[in-house]
């Protein structure tokens, strides 16, 4: 049932596009190493830059195993699930990067997001995914579930921070600057924006 695509485009972006809701897996090399799992959601917070490559953005949050897991191997797996219409799942597997607010590509990267405004919610990176292979399957026993809207908890969280504060909440948590397998994490200070 399943079908590999060459690209995302038509029907496939259509639906990946469409969708409110992706989840990011990522992993450490060792064995033993835990396995990272997180919810994306945010309209306007995800973008499809051509037809192999994909960015996200990446938000202020308690730890940063993707960022982690990201600088030591960049595998990572998108997937976003139909929980409305016909039954679908897309997974894109690639190698991923992440870009810092210092990367001279930040400021080119984050204009290809205009339907969101990134300053509430505590940017920390832009997430680009270069597609390796991309699948979809059936996603026959996903259930349905009606889409509402956005929370605004994180906006409302974050709107409070500028930098400096920022960097001292980063600071107390305890697997940011590194993950939970003591992978170097996000880079602290946290590095201003470059324009």
């Amino acid at each position: 049932m399943g079908k590999t695509y060459a690209r995302i485009d038509g029907r496939l972006r259509e639906f990946i596009e469409a969708q409110p809701l992706f989840f990011t897996a990522t992993a450490p090399l060792s064995g033993d190493g835990t396995v990272n799992l997180s919810p994306k959601g945010l309209r306007g917070s995800f973008v499809i830059l051509d037809e192999l490559t994909v960015a996200y953005l990446d938000f202020a949050g308690s730890n940063a195993e993707t960022v982690a897991h990201l600088r030591e191997n960049g595998r990572i797996t998108l997937m976003w699930c139909a929980f409305q219409g016909p039954p679908n799942i897309v997974r894109v597997h690639g190698r991923g990067e992440a870009v810092l607010r210092d990367d001279p590509r930040f400021g080119d990267l984050l204009a290809r997001f205009p339907d969101i405004d990134p300053d509430p919610h505590g940017l920390r990176a832009i997430i680009v995914v270069r597609a390796g292979l991309v699948r979809d399957s059936c996603g026959y026993a996903v259930p349905f579930m009606a889409y509402e809207e956005d929370r605004d908890l994180h906006a409302r969280r974050f709107a409070r921070e500028d930098d400096a504060s920022l960097n001292a909440y980063f600071e107390k948590k305890e697997y940011i600057a590194s993950s939970l397998d003591g992978l170097p994490g996000l880079p602290l200070p946290l590095p201003p924006r470059s324009v």
